[in-house]
């Protein structure tokens, strides 16, 4: 997961609006999104290498995203994988304060990486370069390979577009998946330096990138009304055939009657 907005108590309707897309090189072969066999709560796509996921939601209501912290010079080969963090936070049962706090010390394990975690209006931030746990406040963020929030120009497009949209009353998962489909590459003076080389920073500066080797496998949406109702939906991109669009919408559930974990 490269590219994630979080909308906390914007739209009237949906108080929790989450678009993110997913950018992975495309031999790395993934499974779409689904209630998986082993965990029927937890609905995420899944990496078939390493087992893990980049984003997913569970019928409780806990939601976690991940993002790679982009610094090539610091990447460990035998690091584990960063997937599972997700996975372990949405099959906990634990206060999500609490899971991060107990999971922090822990974060030097892996490559470095961004998380967003919460479940109900309670999401929380932390980046393994940095040394406390944010918890979000109300309106529009953005995560990609950096800090929260930080003003790179995908991410300043992304939340500007992301306002404007929610500023109708009517709100459509194809609205948000559209927005996550913007290919338009800023100039050059506009782009952060992370170490990859201009010509990197060029492919990697759009919203949903494009390269031979490398792009955005799969856009996600999570939607919850004020209602308890969440919608999914998911659209999943390779080199060889045409996207696959998968939703889904389910009415929240208590931890008692969860099955998952």
């Amino acid at each position: 997961m490269c590219l994630v907005f979080v909308a906390l108590g914007v739209h009237p309707a949906y108080p929790l609006v989450i678009a993110a897309n997913r950018d992975e090189y495309y031999d790395r072969r993934t499974a779409p999104a689904t209630f998986w066999p082993e965990a029927p709560d937890l609905l995420a796509g899944r990496d078939l290498r390493a087992g893990g996921t980049w984003i997913g939601v569970t019928r409780t209501g806990r939601i976690a995203a991940l993002t790679n912290y982009r610094d090539p010079g610091s990447n460990r080969p035998d690091a584990p994988s960063r997937g599972t963090i997700v996975t372990s936070f949405l099959l906990s049962r634990e206060e999500p304060l609490r899971w991060l706090q107990r999971f922090f010390p822990d974060v030097h394990r892996y490559n470095d990486f961004s998380f967003l975690a919460g479940q109900n209006d309670d999401f929380y931030y932390f980046c393994s370069r940095g040394d406390q746990i944010v918890k979000l406040t109300p309106g529009i963020h953005g995560l990609s390979n950096h800090f929260l929030n930080t003003p790179w120009p995908k991410v300043q497009k992304g939340k500007s577009e992301l306002n404007r949209i929610l500023g109708c009353d009517r709100l459509q998962a194809e609205d948000l998946l559209r927005l996550l489909s913007d290919r338009t590459v800023p100039s050059d003076e506009s782009l952060p330096d992370t170490g990859v080389g201009l010509e990197w920073e060029r492919i990697l500066s759009p919203l949903f990138i494009s390269s031979p080797t490398y792009g955005t496998r799969s856009s996600t949406v999570i939607m919850r009304d004020r209602s308890g109702n969440v919608t999914f939906a998911e659209r999943s991109f390779d080199r060889e055939s045409e996207p696959v669009t998968v939703s889904h919408r389910f009415a929240l559930q208590t931890p008692e009657d969860a099955i998952c974990g």
